[in-house]
């Protein structure tokens, strides 16, 4: 056989082998597809049952459904007839609550009339009595309201006087038991002792031997000293100290401290006496620090200028009668606190106030005007509160009380300086102050003899009883004590205490 034909029959082979296979498996695709259209049958069919079976339910539930819209239907309907009918009965009460109402108004406005009516008739009547009652008097209404109180103010003087006093005393009372408890309350709590802190001018030396040390070589010593300082020191006769003598209290005390250590040291020449001071100054500054530090965080005052501080410590080698300015302003500081939070004012404006009332004396001595009005001036200038400069400028009266908080600083100086011990008074300033007050008395018409007692406290009128009246007398004590409040500074509180007393004599012969 050849190849040609062995390829044929190979072929051929093949041919018939895939007509076969293709012929299979035409006959199992038909076998399947008729499987699987029963199956699709038997899933319409299985769907057809859910749907009837779904939209049979479906009808159950809108029937209820319905039934129930239905019923709600009914109740929406049924209350809205019965609001209805509410609000028909009510607006038929309404409308007959209205008719009530204007009549009753018409009525109230005839009523108004007929009083207009009867009140111009009685005006008309009032202006006719007048008229003919100053026609017999001959006198116009207003005079005869002056005759008439002429009269009853001659007739009932005494009574009148009496009644004034009487609510006068009764009024006082009650301020003077108010104002003595809010005062009491203030004291009581600042009731530590008081002491007199005056810084000496002298300086102990422990022999006699060291005073030709400090007067050194033809007194070369004291000429560097005195010239380091600005402060006098004189050597004299005196056992066991030196004197120092300056107008201002900082250098003074810079001058004791460096003349201290240079006792100590033993060494006096001018060189040691240079250094001496400069370490002196540096320790004096840093003591007015601290104790101005000391004094704002003991009243709870914060936040002040570090230059303003500096300013505050100067005041603690400051005396004022011989009692320390910078514990005075510590101890009015205190008291404002007390009376503020009493009274429900500011208490940081009354307390920093107070504390500052006098910072114008640590520099009065270099710097022109009083020390209230250059205390004004410091404290504008390193831009403290301005309710802090009212609270602090009217404590001498040079400015007007503009706030409340300024009465208090006033008061609280009042307290500090004016309890006993707290302060030492020259004789010469208490004899002029006495002097003062009896020719401020004296100088009132009227007046027959005046005289101070008590230290000055009260101040004792007798009046002339043929030119001052009773009712004049009480005006009279007022117009003393308000001249002695505008003209005169002293520590708390002066008593005008006019007296008229009239005396009869007759002789029986």
């Amino acid at each position: 056989m050849s190849t040609t034909t062995l390829l044929i029959v190979l072929a051929l082979t093949g041919l018939i082998g895939i007509g076969a296979g293709y012929a299979l498996r035409l006959l199992v695709a038909l076998g399947q597809k008729g499987s699987v259209e029963l199956q699709i049958k038997q899933r319409l069919l299985e769907a057809r049952e859910e749907a009837k079976r779904i939209i049979s339910e479906g009808e159950k539930e809108s029937g209820k459904l319905e039934a129930g819209l239905r019923d709600e239907l009914r109740l929406k309907e049924e209350a809205a007839l019965l609001k209805e009918k509410r609000i028909g009965e009510k607006e038929t009460y309404l409308d007959k609550r209205q008719l009530d109402i204007d009549k009753e108004a018409e009525r109230i406005k005839a009523q108004i009339e007929e009083v207009k009516r009867i009140k111009e008739r009685a005006d008309k009547l009032i202006l006719d009595r007048e008229k003919s009652l100053q026609d017999v008097a001959k006198l116009t209404e207003e005079e005869a309201r002056a005759e008439l109180f002429r009269g009853l103010e001659k007739n009932h003087e005494e009574d009148m006087m009496v009644r004034v006093q009487k609510l006068e005393i009764d009024g006082k009372e009650r301020l003077d038991a108010k104002a003595r408890e809010i005062l009491t309350t203030a004291i009581h709590r600042m009731g530590n002792s008081v002491h007199s802190d005056v810084l000496t001018s002298s300086v102990p030396i422990p022999s006699d031997d060291i005073k030709g040390k400090i007067i050194g070589r033809e007194g070369r010593n004291i000429r560097a000293f005195e010239r380091a300082t600005g402060v006098d020191l004189i050597v004299d006769d005196t056992p066991g100290a030196i004197t120092l003598s300056c107008f201002d209290p900082v250098r003074r005390n810079i001058a004791r401290v460096a003349l201290e250590n240079l006792i100590i040291d033993a060494r006096i020449q001018p060189a040691r006496i240079e250094d001496a001071v400069e370490k002196a100054k540096e320790e004096i500054g840093k003591v007015m620090k601290e104790k101005a530090e000391q004094a704002a965080y003991e009243c709870g005052i914060h936040g002040l200028d570090p230059r303003l501080m500096s300013i505050l410590g100067r005041l603690y080698f400051r005396t004022s009668y011989g009692q320390n300015v910078l514990q005075h302003s510590i101890e009015m500081a205190h008291i404002a606190g007390v009376l503020a939070t009493e009274l429900g004012l500011d208490v940081k404006v009354a307390k920093t106030g107070a504390l500052l009332h006098d910072i114008g004396k640590a520099v009065d001595h270099a710097v022109q005007g009083t020390h209230v009005e250059i205390g004004r001036r410091i404290l504008e200038k390193f831009g403290v509160d301005k309710r802090v400069i009212q609270a602090m400028q009217a404590h001498h009266e040079e400015y007007p009380y503009e706030t409340m908080e300024s009465l208090i600083v006033q008061v609280a100086d009042s307290i500090s300086g004016g309890r006993p011990g707290a302060r030492r008074d020259s004789v010469e300033n208490y004899i002029k102050r006495l002097q003062e007050l009896e020719a401020i008395a004296t100088s009132f018409a009227g007046v027959e003899k005046a005289y101070a007692i008590q230290a000055g406290r009260e101040v004792r009128i007798f009046v002339k009883p043929e030119e001052i009246s009773d009712l004049q007398a009480h005006d009279l004590a007022r117009n003393i004590a308000m001249r002695v409040e505008n003209e005169m500074h002293y520590p708390g509180e002066v008593k005008i205490n006019v007296i008229r007393e009239t005396r009869t004599i007759e002789f029986a012969h």
